[in-house]
């Protein structure tokens, strides 16, 4: 009867170790997600930072040259 309970108590936490490491697992998964989603929100902000750059770039260049030619039509 004592062997039974032994048993039994050593099924019960074989069966609580194997939900720890369902759960262990399930938070790797949802951490491996989570790196990829930033990986991908990091790409996207890097690409709108090169389209910001260039047309900035552009607006610059633009107000330059029609400085220029204010200054040499009107001087």
């Amino acid at each position: 009867m004592e062997s039974d309970r032994v048993v039994e108590l050593l099924k019960e936490i074989r069966d609580a170790q194997r939900r720890l490491l369902e759960s262990h697992q399930q938070a790797l998964r949802n951490q491996e997600e989570a790196i990829r989603v930033q990986r991908v929100a990091v790409a996207r902000a890097r690409r709108l930072q090169g389209i910001v750059a260039v047309a900035i770039v552009v607006v610059l260049g633009m107000a330059l040259w029609l400085i220029v030619y204010v200054a040499r039509r009107y001087a």
